[in-house]
């Protein structure tokens, strides 16, 4: 089905979206919001990444419940309230410039301070997690 097609029936923008959604449901189409997958495909690259350098799985799991929690495998994650940021939420978000300068962006960079963020204050990520369970933060 075209957006010329849709565009016949429908003068709006709004209503060509609504038009669209409905005519895909109709034929069985599925519309995806290309955000929605970008943060899908992030997040499940960034859990690779970590899956990599941590080859433990009880500590991959660890790590993995804590970075779920604290930013839902968002690498940009920001707290608004606190300013926080990242996959760990590293407090002030800078601290992680000590694993590299690529911080910002790059979830390994991330993956790699946090882990040893949580190896030298609790001695594991399994540990950091039931801290995390006990505190509701680590």
């Amino acid at each position: 089905m075209s957006v010329s097609f849709i565009r016949r029936f429908a003068t709006s923008p709004k209503k060509v979206l609504t038009t669209a959604a409905v005519a895909a449901a109709t034929t069985g189409m599925v519309l995806a919001a290309a955000p929605a997958q970008a943060a899908t495909s992030q997040a499940s690259s960034a859990q690779a990444v970590a899956h990599r350098m941590i080859p433990d799985a009880a500590q991959f799991s660890a790590f993995s419940k804590i970075v779920e929690h604290e930013s839902g495998w968002n690498p940009s994650a920001t707290n608004s309230a606190s300013g926080a940021y990242g996959l760990v939420q590293a407090l002030p978000g800078s601290k992680m410039s000590a694993a590299g300068s690529d911080w910002k962006t790059n979830p390994a960079t991330q993956i790699k301070w946090g882990l040893d963020y949580m190896n030298s204050r609790y001695g594991s990520p399994a540990a950091a997690w039931n801290f995390w369970q006990a505190h509701n933060w680590y």
